[in-house]
């Protein structure tokens, strides 16, 4: 049976959409899956209707969102979130999930859980979808490291190769490096020698390497794993996510403060944007992992509700049941031996 530890008190709206998520994911699982909250027991108690598959775990203490992440984990050793990942380090759980403070998540997954051997920076992975399929594209990192190396960047690559084919089981993922064009002699010196680096992994068959791909295009399904640095990849996902958000609030508006044709016109478009707006919610996608420690780390978005949480959950199942962390330890292991 797969165990979560769940930080049942991170994110704006916890505990109660940490609850209701993790039922909603207990009603619809197989039964195989088993919820451990981590939390304040007199709040989590009260909002669980049904105990069957979960178990709650008592914490005097609560990283908040505004704490410094190293003091935070380092200080507060009741914590709802440390003693959630000291879980995952003892083998009372698989995986770990949050909403609550990036930083602390992602200190407790170094500090506690631990980096796995061959990695030098673990990565922070997401999906989102794109127009003309479902299946979405993943892009890696999405900001755990904001000054990436070139050789991170290529760690990157084949932790984003191995996640496509064990999580999201497409056979020979496209790799696309993300840079201000497409040409070969795009970018800084660093992005150029990342082209360099990863033609190379693409022409010796270690990867399938497309080249240059513009954030302008993500959507448009041009890769399967688009590789970045953090500081690239965050701003690239922040700007993904703010712009769909905008296209449908300007529709919203421009229907709401028009006039009745713009109302009837709302009204016959209404099952197609409803369509769009289903097929563009990243939220389905569930959370995002950091990939390279030990246990595989999941994190959500602070304002997640409950139907947010319940999609985190179950990709967070289906990376525990794809393992995924032996197929990386393996991969990792075998290029030590080749060096």
């Amino acid at each position: 049976m797969i165990k979560i530890a769940i930080d049942a008190m991170g994110g704006d709206y916890a505990p109660q959409a940490i609850v209701a998520g993790a039922e909603l994911a207990r009603d619809a699982s197989q039964n195989d899956v088993e919820y451990i909250l981590f939390g304040d027991q007199q709040q989590i108690e009260p909002l669980v209707k049904n105990q069957e598959h979960i178990q709650i775990v008592h914490a005097d203490e609560v990283i908040e969102m505004d704490d410094e992440p190293v003091r935070a984990v380092n200080k507060k050793k009741r914590a709802s979130l440390v003693l959630a990942a000291q879980a995952v380090r003892d083998g009372e759980a698989d995986l770990l999930l949050s909403a609550g403070n990036t930083g602390a998540l992602m200190v407790a997954g170094l500090l506690i859980i631990g980096r796995m051997r061959g990695i030098s920076r673990p990565g922070l992975i997401v999906t989102l979808p794109v127009v003309d399929n479902d299946q979405g594209f993943t892009m890696i990192d999405a900001g755990a490291n904001a000054d990436a190396k070139v050789e991170n960047v290529l760690q990157y690559a084949q932790l984003g190769k191995l996640y496509s084919q064990l999580v999201r089981k497409i056979d020979n993922p496209r790799i696309g490096l993300i840079n201000n064009g497409t040409e070969p002699d795009k970018g800084d010196v660093n992005h150029r020698k990342m082209y360099e680096e990863l033609e190379k992994m693409g022409q010796a068959g270690e990867l399938n390497f497309i080249g240059n791909v513009e954030a302008r295009d993500l959507l448009h399904n041009v890769t399967d794993v688009a590789v970045t640095d953090g500081f690239t990849g965050n701003a690239a996902l922040k700007g993904i996510e703010g712009s769909a958000l905008a296209v449908v609030n300007m529709i919203k508006d421009s229907i709401n403060d028009g006039g009745i044709r713009e109302k009837l016109g709302g009204l016959l478009l209404k099952p197609a944007l409803k369509q769009i707006a289903q097929k563009m919610d990243y939220t389905r996608y569930g959370g995002s992992v950091l990939l390279g420690l030990k246990a595989p780390v999941i994190k959500t978005h602070g304002n997640s509700n409950a139907k947010t949480i319940f999609y985190a959950l179950q990709s967070a199942a289906e990376v525990a049941n794809s393992n995924l962390v032996h197929g990386i330890a393996m991969q990792f292991h075998a290029d030590q031996q080749q060096k």
